[in-house]
């Protein structure tokens, strides 16, 4: 290994080093120890390392095919020494900021969507309902309006009727009669039964619509 090769390895454990220092700060942040189960932090640490060791090997194999040497393991030392002496508060600092910015990001990114998505579609939404609600409100109003009004017509057109019925049934034999009203009973009875069907139909309706 020439000694370039030599100088750029060190110098990369060095990094590599101050990177597991930084690496590991953030993993405490984030971690909370004190509010985790045991098992979930034991498994959380064996992954942080065996990731972090990945990562130093593969930067290793970079840099010089994966030669390892123990001056290399002192240079990690001396980075991550090197962080702790001088960038870990910085660094701290600078992660706490970054924290507390993407928090009121996201926070002006949901009051966003609420102001401008969620709350119009909400309005929207309840607007169509109400107005399907009253069209159907006044389109049962004109049913029962055009329903009364025709039965008032019937009752005009077939009052005539009615009496010459009447003048003619006095002329009628009393057993056509009695045939009539046979039939007259058993057709009343059906117009009962359209009727009482009728009537709850229309309740029920009242009922969705609140009539």
């Amino acid at each position: 290994m020439s000694l370039s090769t030599q100088f750029y390895t060190m110098l990369s454990m060095i990094a590599m080093g101050s990177f597991f220092g930084a690496s590991l700060d953030t993993y405490q942040r984030f971690l909370n120890r004190k509010n985790r189960k045991k098992l979930i932090v034991f498994v959380n640490d064996i992954l942080f390392w065996i990731i972090h060791g990945l990562i130093a090997f593969y930067i290793l194999f970079l840099v010089n095919y994966g030669e390892l040497r123990f001056y290399l393991l002192l240079a990690l030392l001396c980075g991550f020494s090197a962080y702790q002496a001088l960038l870990k508060k910085f660094y701290l600092k600078v992660l706490e900021l970054v924290i507390h910015l993407t928090k009121e990001t996201i926070r002006f990114l949901y009051k966003l969507f609420i102001t401008l998505i969620y709350t119009p579609i909400k309005w929207l939404v309840l607007f169509i309902i109400g107005a399907l609600l009253f069209l159907g409100k006044v389109l049962l109003s004109l049913v029962k309006f055009m329903v009364k009004v025709l039965l008032w017509v019937l009752k005009v057109v077939l009052y005539p009727i009615k009496l010459i019925g009447k003048g003619l049934l006095q002329l009628v034999p009393k057993q056509v009669k009695q045939a009539f009203q046979k039939l007259f009973n058993v057709l009343e009875g059906y117009f009962i039964i359209i009727k009482n069907v009728m009537t709850k139909g229309i309740h029920f309706i009242k009922k969705i619509f609140r009539i």
